[in-house]
């Protein structure tokens, strides 16, 4: 009873009834119009024709344009209402302008680094790297220390001895918020930092923390001492913008210490509580030059979000090369950031090149498995030719859609030949991939349309680093827990599930 009283009495629940009313309204609106007026049906009618060929010529997913056509079909005038007041966003335009001058800059201060990238010319790799220092406008690092961490705990634990050290500045970016042990640890030592003169900024992501923070919780913490941005703040009004988030977790301290990976900053992370049983993340850490561009993804977006023009100068401090540069186990290492701000799903491609350049095996660790097509044929074919392709996702989810849409691409990967385990004592968070005992990609990104194409997103590439050791490893102990699926079981769901999963797959990308 009490949890349910603080349900209906949350910001999340105000937001939902709100949404709900407004939906009711346009849709009371279309009746009584489309009833009364001919003339405004046709006029729609031509409308939902209009939007379909714009749709059909969109320079993005065929899958996603089939989730917008069929209800513009099937609904004409609702439709094409429902199109035009969540797909057109502003916001990210308006995001894309305020970047321009911030992404220049950073080519202008990444032009003057030195160019490791033909270090690896003559490694397949070499591609790879190049893309996403073209498309995702970051450079490939070397003298950098990595250290992965198999559990949020692990990384928790790290966490609060770095800050703790912090001289100069911190800066923080995450999805969720959530005040509890993790928060509060946390937070008490950003205030003592923060009245000892260290910069302490900090970026949340209002929809990822709408149920988890007070109302107007950045002024609490600007009482503090603490420069706070929300990211996308929730309006009563539903707008298109609510649908693109801040999905990055970064953490950059003093310029040479930076972390990225699964773990929000709440209790379940660290399973100081149980959500949907144990809870499984990872996380990495990295000492060194390639903290640069986690320090520039954080300033890129605070200049975008605020008024302030933060010189990036002032915050790339160097790093005593001799601590790094004999530890050849380091490898090679890219951070890089993927956005909405343009038509390129730079996370999806490096995804498929890592899919499409395997010789050996691909482990993929995700919490969400909604393929694109591409990503999906990709899969099954690196099955086909023999390669050892494995996929490891929740067995308690915490979305039941999503969990049907995953689960509905099980038979089509399972007869291809892909094998899959679910991590049977409770849910999944990792975002990982490994590759051929030489690539590994840790970060935010999930394989689903959200991460992909909607969300701001981070993740690091690593090549012949002992990293991707570290993630294999972590993968192939997890799996000794976790339940394979069957391709006879997926074959005996119900049909009530599978009828649902079938419906729900037609429509995952927008969801």
């Amino acid at each position: 009873m009490k949890n349910f009283f603080k349900f209906i009495t949350s910001r999340m629940f105000f937001i939902g009834l709100i949404f709900l009313f407004q939906i009711a309204l346009v849709y009371e609106a279309y009746v009584i119009l489309r009833d009364k007026f001919f003339l405004f049906y046709v006029l729609n009618l031509i409308l939902g024709i209009i939007l379909a060929i714009h749709i059909i010529n969109k320079d993005t997913n065929p899958a996603y344009k089939i989730a917008w056509l069929i209800p513009i079909f099937v609904f004409p005038v609702f439709g094409s209402i429902i199109y035009l007041f969540f797909a057109q966003n502003r916001f990210v335009a308006n995001i894309r302008m305020s970047m321009a001058t911030t992404v220049s800059s950073f080519h202008y201060l990444m032009s003057k680094h030195e160019n490791i990238l033909d270090e690896i010319s003559n490694v397949d790799s070499y591609m790879q790297s190049r893309y996403i220092e073209r498309y995702a406008n970051f450079p490939v690092y070397k003298n950098t220390k990595p250290t992965y961490f198999p559990t949020g705990e692990d990384f928790f634990q790290e966490l609060l001895k770095d800050l703790k050290n912090a001289k100069k500045f911190i800066f923080l970016e995450f999805f969720i918020i959530e005040e509890g042990y993790m928060w509060e640890s946390i937070l008490e030592i950003l205030e003592e930092k923060a009245k000892s003169g260290v910069d302490v900024s900090l970026i949340y992501d209002d929809f990822g923390c709408m149920s988890k923070l007070p109302r107007k919780y950045d002024n609490f913490l600007r009482s503090k001492g603490i420069k706070c941005c929300v990211f996308n703040p929730i309006k009563l009004i539903v707008m298109p913008k609510h649908n693109n988030r801040d999905h990055r977790k970064i953490v950059v301290i003093d310029g040479t210490i930076g972390y990225t990976g699964g773990a929000n900053l709440a209790d379940e992370y660290i399973n100081k509580i149980e959500k949907f049983g144990r809870w499984k993340d990872s996380a990495v850490k990295l000492y060194g030059q390639a903290v640069w561009s986690l320090t520039i993804m954080f300033l890129a977006m605070w200049n975008s979000l605020t008024d302030d023009d933060l010189v990036f100068e002032d915050y790339l401090l160097e790093v005593d090369d001799h601590l790094l540069i004999d530890r050849k186990e380091n490898g090679y290492i890219q951070p890089f950031s993927d956005t909405p701000l343009d038509s390129e799903p730079t996370g999806e491609v490096v995804y498929l090149n890592i899919i499409n350049k395997a010789k050996d095996y691909i482990y993929i660790t995700t919490p969400y498995l909604v393929l694109s097509n591409e990503i999906l044929m990709s899969l099954c074919n690196a099955a086909k030719c023999g390669i050892d392709v494995r996929i490891l996702t929740p067995h308690i989810p915490d979305k039941k859609s999503v969990f049907y849409v995953t689960r509905s691409y099980y038979e089509q990967l399972l007869s291809a030949g892909v094998k899959i385990y679910e991590y049977t004592p409770g849910f999944m968070h990792a975002k990982n991939v490994v590759t051929d005992d030489n690539i590994a990609v840790v970060g935010t990104i999930n394989v689903d349309f959200r991460s992909l194409y909607l969300h701001f997103e981070d993740a690091v590439w690593f090549y012949n680093s002992s990293i991707v050791n570290d993630v294999k490893k972590d993968f192939l102990e997890t799996i000794k827990i976790s339940e394979q699926q069957t391709l006879h079981k997926v074959k005996n769901t119900s049909f009530i599930k599978k009828l649902i999963m079938s419906v729900l797959k037609v429509f995952a990308p927008i969801m």
